[in-house]
């Protein structure tokens, strides 16, 4: 008998076109909110290629939904991204 190894859950890379349709915003102002740290910065996924982890981007939405003040969005995306530096050591 084989056991099925656990996957991770699946959490796609979304490209640039597809952030301005889920988030409602211009490339100008996602590039300004990233500035202004309310928005993740993109992943490279190689050559001069980047996207955005699915999650993050949900996870922004999301409080922006739930009517969070931009310096409780600026700790979400603090704390977004300082997850991602956990998950690639691995701990």
């Amino acid at each position: 008998m084989v056991t099925p190894s656990i996957l991770p859950p699946l959490n796609p890379l979304l490209r640039l076109s597809v952030v301005k349709q889920t988030t409602g915003k211009s490339r100008t102002t996602i590039y300004r909110d990233i500035q202004k740290r309310l928005m993740t910065r993109p992943v490279k996924i190689g050559g001069d290629r980047s996207a955005w982890p699915q999650s993050e981007i949900n996870a922004i939405n999301q409080a922006r939904i739930s009517g969070k003040s931009d310096e409780e969005i600026k700790k979400l995306v603090i704390e977004l991204e300082a997850a991602r530096l956990v998950e690639r050591r691995g701990a």
